[in-house]
């Protein structure tokens, strides 16, 4: 899939939650309500969703990456494959994002399985983003300083991204919900590209202040809006859930059947990183130009959200997969024509839009593919493939353009072959998972193994 950065079986146990005026209440069991309540309930849910993937998408280095890859290519004098291992190494933590999905799930932190991983994920990675202003300007330093951000990073998003599918699967809204976290994340995009213009030009102290503020924005949302009552079950028990949860993980064809689809998808030789050498040593745009770029990516990828948000209800996800991957290829090309900067304005848009329909089709697959009960470490899991996928997409193009001397117009058409390929995969998916559309009952997949909690652990399950 083009140039994007910083992607099963339900087992017969409802999730539970309540919500009670203003506060997100965990752990009372759903009634059935008029489809007007569901409605509010889940404007509610989104709202603290919303919040957290704010938090945890705009505050990645990914998204503010202007100032760093200025500060590495311009004080540190860093090459393409250097840059792009600094931002792959970089997200380390986001390839093991499974291990803070079965720590959410499993392990109680304070009594609780959520609120508290969130609340003190977010202040450990506002901390570690003033750290990142403190230390010294070496490749060495600042990688360490980055990994550790994205740590706290993963953290948070586990926990936000485990509620989303625990809600979306609940409301049959896994569609929706993705679409609204999209539309989030690219209204990240949308501020990140000039913002990170803005910033790339002053002192990179001024960077990690806004990077912290960011982080910490989450804190406040989470402790008005996520309540959790205290959770039974610690000790050897919640380990004993652990090991439950990943055998049920281990035995689940229809999330391995989606997690290969995503990396199929994501590993197609990359330009995110000779893009940006291209942009600035063959183009010449300077670098709030390039920011500039990123807020016409962001806008039209806001676009492709709200279609989304309205084809989910009205096509099946088989068609909204086929018909995602072949416009991505197909948008892939338009970076042919990328030579001067309009040309460059109107292919990041159209991209962007194109990209976001195929990017949020499989972030629903993978919604629907992830276990009841195991939302934060299945979805994780499969963000996981997605975000190594993507690493070592950048990295194999960088590394064919500085080692093979290939053209950044044959990696172009290398990346949108590739990626039309996956359409030959599409039809062998689950047809549970795939031939319903959004807000319709669908087969329910059993898994081989299912995860029950021992004793009365799944008090709180959120």
């Amino acid at each position: 899939m083009a140039n994007r950065s910083s992607v099963s079986a339900l087992v017969e146990r409802s999730p539970r939650a309540l919500i009670r005026g203003r506060n997100v209440a965990v752990g009372s069991r759903v009634s059935t309500r008029p489809r007007e309540a569901e409605r509010s309930e889940l404007v509610r849910w989104a709202i603290l969703v919303g919040a957290g993937v704010f938090a945890t998408t705009f505050a990645q280095p990914a998204v503010l990456k202007l100032p760093l890859q200025y500060l590495l290519k311009s004080d540190l004098h860093v090459s393409r494959d250097a840059m792009a291992a600094f931002f792959a190494a970089g997200a380390l933590a986001w390839y093991f994002k499974p291990l803070a999905g079965i720590l959410s799930d499993s392990v109680p932190l304070f009594g609780t399985r959520r609120r508290h991983y969130l609340l003190l994920s977010g202040v450990a990675a506002g901390g570690l983003w003033l750290l990142i202003g403190l230390v010294p300007r070496t490749y060495a330093a600042l990688l360490a300083a980055v990994i550790a951000m994205n740590a706290m990073l993963v953290v948070g998003s586990t926990v936000v991204g485990g509620v989303m599918v625990e809600i979306g699967q609940r409301y049959r809204a896994t569609g929706r919900l993705s679409s609204a976290r999209y539309f989030v994340q690219n209204a990240c995009v949308l501020l990140g590209g000039p913002v990170g213009g803005f910033l790339a030009a002053r002192s990179f102290g001024l960077t990690a202040l806004v990077g912290a503020a960011v982080a910490l924005s989450v804190v406040p949302v989470a402790w008005w809006l996520l309540r959790e009552p205290p959770v039974a079950g610690k000790g050897a028990a919640a380990w004993t859930r652990a090991k439950a949860e990943l055998r049920t993980l281990m035995h689940s064809g229809t999330l391995w059947s989606a997690a290969g689809l995503l990396f199929l998808v994501y590993i197609a030789p990359g330009f995110q990183t000779p893009l940006y050498y291209y942009q600035t040593d063959t183009l010449g745009l300077p670098q709030e130009f390039i920011g500039t770029l990123s807020f016409f990516s962001g806008a039209f990828g806001l676009v492709g959200a709200f279609l989304y948000g309205v084809l989910c209800r009205r096509l099946p996800l088989r068609w909204l997969l086929a018909l995602g991957i072949a416009l991505s290829a197909l948008g892939t090309l338009g970076y042919l024509f990328y030579r001067s900067g309009m040309a460059a304005a109107l292919i990041e848009g159209e991209n962007c839009l194109l990209v976001t329909l195929a990017e949020l089709a499989l972030m629903d697959l993978a919604a629907r593919a992830t276990p009841r009960g195991s939302e934060g470490l299945g979805f994780a899991l499969m963000m996981s493939v997605r975000n190594a996928a993507l690493a070592v997409s950048d990295i194999f193009g960088s590394w064919l353009i500085e080692r093979h001397q290939v053209s950044f117009f044959s990696l172009v058409w290398l990346n949108a072959g590739t990626t039309a390929l996956v359409l030959l995969a599409v039809p062998f998916l689950p047809r549970g998972l795939i031939d319903r559309r959004d807000d319709a009952p669908g087969v329910e997949i059993t898994h081989s193994r299912p995860c029950s909690p021992p004793g009365d652990a799944a008090v709180g399950s959120l």
